[in-house]
C-alpha cells in the first residue's frame, strides 16, 4: 500500500510540473499574447522580435525558436513560455541597465578616449549589461594602454547593483610605468650597417628627444610600418628576394624595457637587363622614356619602378585619359640575377569635360570663380588642372571650403562634369588690434577691409596704426584681374609720422605721405612680377641735440622732398602653408629707385628667401637669408637715414636689442647702414602636447647678421651670432613670438636682450 501511495504522489507531482509543457505540446491557434516581467523594455519591443503573431498556429516545435529569438536580443537573462487556454504567456527576466561608468586612476589616457573604446565593444551608459561584453572590459582597456606602451597596467572592475534593475560600473586603473624600447636589432644583414637600416624607422630606442617624439614607445602599427620601410630599403637597392623571416618583441619581467629583433634574409642584388613598353601607347615612345627614371645595367629599384608608373599615369591623365592603367611586369632571371621590365599601358577612353558647374557662390560672381579655373569645358580632362583650379580658389581667401567633384555624365563613358561647390566667408571685415612690441611699446590698430567687394574679387581697405613711435593712415585698392590675363592693378594712399628716437635709434622724425599705383603680372602658378610707381612727400626733421651726421644730411640735401620712386619685384612661393610651412619656400627679389624729377636720388636692392626641408614627420629644417643694399647717386650725398637698414631683434638677429647692430652716429645712437646681411638656420618641431600641436611650434635656432655703412670694407668678422630656442603661438588672440637667445660673439658696446617677444591681437 505504501509503495502504491508513493507512486501516486510522484505521478501527481510530475503532472503538476509538466502540465504547462504538456499543454504547449498540443498545437493551438494563438488568440492573444501576454508578456510578464517587463520593467524598462516596452511590450512593443518584445512583439517586434517575436517570430509568431496572434492567429498563428503554434506547437511544441515552435517554442525553441521563440526563446532563441528573445535571447538573441541580449535584453534578457531568462525567458520561458506558458499557455493559458489559447493565450501564449511569455515570462522574461531583464538584464540590468548600465546607469553609470566611472573610471579612476587614468592619467595617460583621457576618460573620454577610454569610454569611446568601451562604447565600440557595446559597453556604455544606458545600454543593457551583457556579461559577455563585461568580460571584454579588461581586454579593451589594456589594448588602449598597450598602444601607449604601458604594459604593466592593472585593472579592477566592480559592478554595483542599483534600484530599478540598474548597475554602476567602477573601473580602477593602475597605469604603471611606460615601457621604453631599449634596442632594435636587425639580424642577418651583411650588406648594410645596422644604423643605416633603422635610420628611417618610426620606432627608435630611447634618446634625448624621446620625451618630445614618443618614438621609443612600442606600437604594433608602427612596427608594421617600419618592417615595410625595411623591405622597401632592400627592394630599392636591388634585393628582389629579400625576406623578413621573423620578428620577436620581448619585454622584461618588470614591464619597462622592450627589445625588438628582426630576422632577415637579404638575397642577391639584381640589375635591369631591359626596359620595354607594351599596350596601347597613344603617344610616341619618346614621350614615355623620360618619365622612366631607370637605366639598363643599373640596380633594380622598386621605388623608381613605382615612381615611373605614377609619372606615366599622371601624363596620360593630363592628356584626357583619366582612367588609364599602367602596370610594370618584371621578368626575373635568377641565374643571371637580372630583371627585364615591361611597362604595359592601358589608356582607356579619352575623357572630356562637358560642363564646369559652380555652386554655393551666393555673393561672389560666377566669373570670379571661373577665371581661376584651369580646367576648361569641352577640353580633355586633366587631374592636374583640376587640382590647380581648386588650389587657386582656396588661395583667394573668399571661401571657407572648396570642394571639387568630377561625376561621370549619365549614359556616357567619355564625359564628366566638374562640379565646384564653395562655402563663402563674410565679405567684409572690421578689425581692431592691440599689441605690444619691445621696440615700439603698445600698438593700436584698426581697419575696415572688403576682400571681395560686392562679389567682384576686388580688394578695398582703410586702416590706421598708432604707437609711441608710429602713426600710420593708409588706404589701398586692388583689382586682381585688371585684364583678363590676370594682370592686377592697385592704388595706395598713406600718411606716416615716425619719431625714430622713440625706437632707440637716431634723433630725428619723419612725416611721409604716399600716393602709388602698382601692377602685378603672373608668370606661372607660383611666380609673380610686381611693378610699382609711387610719389612721396617727405618732411625730415632733426632735433636740437641730433648727431652731426643727421644735421649734415639736412644741410646738404634739405628737409622737404618730393620723390618719384619706380620699383620692380619678383616673388616665388611654393610653401605648403603660409603660417606653419614644412616644405617648399618663398623667395622675393625687389629693387626700387627714384627717377628724374625727384629731389633725392637713390636706389635699393633686396633679396630674401626662406626654405623648408622636412626631416621627418616631426622635424623641419629651415634656412632664411636676407641681403639688402642701397646707395645714393647724382647730387644726393648718401642714402637717406630713413631708408637705412637695421638689424637686431626677434625678426633678424635674436639676443641683440632691436635696431642695435651696425653703424652708430656721433651720439652713439644706432644710425643703420646701406647694407644688411642676415642669415638664420632653425630646426622646427611642434609642441609636445597634442591639443596645441597645430597652433604652437618650437625651434632651436642659430642667427647671424650685421649692418654696414657702405663706406668701409665689409668685414665678415663683425657679423654677430646667437643661438637659442624660440616659440611661435598662433593664439585666438593673435600671433605670439618668443625667443630666448644667447649671443655668441658680442662686444662690450653691444646692446643685448636675452628674452624677446612680440604680441598682437584682434578684437
Amino acid at each position: 500500500m505504501k509503495r502504491a501511495s508513493r507512486c501516486e504522489s510522484l505521478l501527481l507531482l510530475l503532472m503538476v510540473l509538466l502540465g504547462p509543457w504538456a499543454a504547449m505540446a498540443q498545437e493551438f491557434t494563438i488568440d492573444d499574447i501576454r508578456v510578464e516581467g517587463l520593467q524598462r523594455i516596452s511590450s512593443g519591443t518584445i512583439f517586434n522580435y517575436l517570430p509568431v503573431k496572434i492567429g498563428q498556429n503554434i506547437g511544441h516545435g515552435d517554442t525553441g525558436a521563440i526563446i532563441r529569438a528573445l535571447y538573441k536580443t541580449g535584453f534578457f537573462k531568462d525567458v520561458r513560455l506558458e499557455r493559458e487556454g489559447d493565450v501564449l504567456i511569455v515570462f522574461v527576466q531583464e538584464r540590468p541597465a548600465i546607469a553609470t561608468i566611472e573610471i579612476a586612476g587614468n592619467k595617460d589616457i583621457e576618460t573620454e578616449q577610454l569610454l569611446s573604446g568601451l562604447k565600440d565593444i557595446g559597453l556604455s551608459e544606458g545600454r543593457v549589461l551583457n556579461r559577455f561584453v563585461l568580460d571584454k572590459i579588461s581586454q579593451e582597456l589594456k589594448r588602449q594602454y598597450f598602444n601607449n606602451g604601458k604594459y604593466g597596467v592593472n585593472l579592477e572592475t566592480t559592478v554595483t547593483p542599483l534600484e530599478r534593475n540598474r548597475v554602476a560600473i567602477n573601473i580602477d586603473i593602475k597605469e604603471g610605468e611606460t615601457a621604453r624600447i631599449r634596442k632594435i636589432n636587425v639580424v642577418g644583414n651583411t650588406s648594410f650597417d645596422q644604423d643605416d637600416l633603422v635610420e628611417g624607422f618610426e620606432l627608435t630606442p630611447t634618446d634625448w628627444l624621446s620625451f618630445i617624439t614618443s618614438a621609443d614607445q612600442y606600437s604594433r602599427q608602427k612596427l608594421t610600418g617600419d618592417l615595410e620601410r625595411l623591405r622597401s630599403y632592400y627592394l630599392d637597392r636591388g634585393f628582389i628576394n629579400f625576406k623578413i623571416t621573423s620578428t620577436q618583441v620581448a619585454i622584461t619581467p618588470d614591464k619597462r624595457d622592450i627589445y625588438i629583433a628582426i630576422n632577415i634574409e637579404e638575397g642577391d642584388v639584381y640589375t635591369i637587363s631591359d626596359i620595354k613598353l607594351a599596350g596601347d601607347l597613344v603617344a610616341q615612345p619618346k614621350k614615355y622614356f623620360p618619365l622612366i627614371r631607370l637605366d639598363r645595367g643599373n640596380v633594380f629599384s622598386r621605388k623608381e619602378v613605382t615612381g615611373s608608373t605614377e609619372r606615366i599615369n599622371r601624363m596620360l591623365g593630363d592628356h584626357g585619359y583619366a582612367f588609364a592603367n599602367v602596370n610594370s611586369i618584371p621578368e626575373i632571371d635568377d641565374e643571371k640575377k637580372e630583371v627585364a621590365l615591361t611597362f604595359f599601358v592601358d589608356p582607356g577612353k579619352r575623357v572630356y569635360v562637358r560642363r564646369v558647374n559652380m555652386r554655393g557662390n551666393h555673393t561672389t560672381r560666377d566669373e570670379v570663380l571661373r577665371r581661376e579655373m584651369r580646367q576648361m569645358e569641352a577640353a580633355w580632362f586633366s587631374a592636374e588642372q583640376v587640382r590647380t583650379s581648386r588650389e587657386r580658389l582656396q588661395r583667394l581667401g573668399y571661401f571657407e571650403n572648396v570642394n571639387v567633384e568630377t561625376p561621370a555624365v549619365p549614359g556616357s563613358t567619355d564625359l564628366v562634369d566638374v562640379d565646384v561647390s564653395v562655402t563663402e566667408k563674410r565679405a567684409g571685415n572690421m578689425m581692431a588690434g592691440l599689441g605690444f612690441s619691445q621696440s615700439q611699446g603698445v600698438i593700436f590698430n584698426a581697419s575696415i577691409s572688403q576682400r571681395n567687394f560686392l562679389g567682384t574679387g576686388k580688394f578695398i581697405s582703410f586702416g590706421f596704426d598708432t604707437s609711441a613711435a608710429n602713426t600710420v593712415y593708409r588706404f589701398s585698392y586692388s583689382n586682381p584681374y585688371y585684364t583678363v590675363d590676370g594682370i592686377s592693378r592697385g592704388f595706395t594712399l598713406s600718411y606716416q609720422k615716425t619719431d625714430f628716437d622713440e625706437v632707440d635709434t637716431a634723433n630725428y622724425s619723419l612725416d611721409k605721405a604716399q600716393v602709388g599705383v602698382n601692377f602685378g603680372l603672373p608668370v606661372n602658378e607660383t611666380d609673380r612680377v610686381l611693378l610699382t610707381l609711387d610719389m612721396f612727400k617727405i618732411n625730415y626733421k632733426v632735433g636740437n641735440d641730433a648727431s652731426e651726421q643727421l644735421k649734415e644730411y639736412r644741410r646738404r640735401n634739405g628737409s622737404d622732398f618730393l620723390d618719384f620712386q619706380l620699383g620692380a619685384a619678383w616673388s616665388h612661393d611654393s610653401r605648403n602653408s603660409a603660417m606653419m610651412p614644412t616644405k617648399g619656400g618663398v623667395q622675393r627679389f625687389s629693387t626700387s629707385a627714384t627717377i628724374p624729377g625727384s629731389d633725392l636720388e637713390f636706389y635699393t636692392i633686396t633679396y630674401n628667401q626662406k626654405r623648408y626641408f622636412p626631416l621627418s614627420k616631426t622635424f623641419t629644417l629651415a634656412f632664411k637669408g636676407d641681403i639688402a643694399y642701397g646707395d645714393a647717386y647724382g647730387d644726393t650725398s648718401r642714402l637717406p637715414p630713413w631708408e637705412n637698414y637695421f638689424a637686431g631683434g626677434i625678426k633678424t638677429v635674436r639676443g641683440y636689442q632691436d635696431f642695435s647692430l651696425g653703424p652708430r652716429d656721433s651720439k652713439d645712437d644706432p644710425l643703420g647702414g646701406s647694407m644688411r646681411l642676415v642669415g638664420n638656420a632653425e630646426i622646427l618641431f611642434p609642441a609636445p602636447f597634442k591639443f596645441v600641436e597645430k597652433t604652437v611650434r618650437l625651434s632651436i635656432f642659430a642667427d647671424g647678421g650685421q649692418v654696414y655703412d657702405g663706406e668701409t670694407d665689409i668685414d665678415l668678422s663683425d657679423i654677430r651670432y646667437s643661438t637659442g630656442v624660440a616659440a611661435f603661438w598662433l593664439s585666438p588672440f593673435g600671433a605670439l613670438g618668443l625667443s630666448l637667445a644667447l649671443p655668441l660673439n658680442d662686444e662690450s658696446d653691444d646692446d643685448l636682450q636675452f628674452f624677446q617677444f612680440s604680441f598682437g591681437s584682434a578684437f
